[in-house]
């Protein structure tokens, strides 16, 4: 499956990278933002702000990003629900 290249918002186009999870369908980081977006299998897409580049490789690196996610992500960042979005 190849990354889907979408507007992650504000005009930002990005790399999704996609993600096998129970938990996610996919993800993206955008660098110059220093910004993690998140694509939940319920198809809501959250960012997660200031967040660090090296933890975004952590999270792709993970054995389970759910338990990265619940762990090293979840209040401990301060996010935005963007949208519900359908599959792609």
């Amino acid at each position: 499956m190849e990354p889907h290249r979408g507007d992650g918002g504000g005009g930002l186009t990005m790399d999704w990278q996609p993600i096998e999870s129970k938990m996610f369908t996919a993800a993206a980081y955008a660098v110059e933002r220093h910004t993690l977006y998140l694509r939940f299998t319920s198809g809501e897409v959250y960012c997660y702000f200031e967040f660090p580049e090296e933890h975004y490789q952590e999270f792709l690196r993970a054995e389970s990003r759910g338990r990265y996610f619940l762990s090293h992500i979840r209040d401990h960042f301060r996010y935005e629900r963007l949208a519900k979005l359908q599959a792609v």
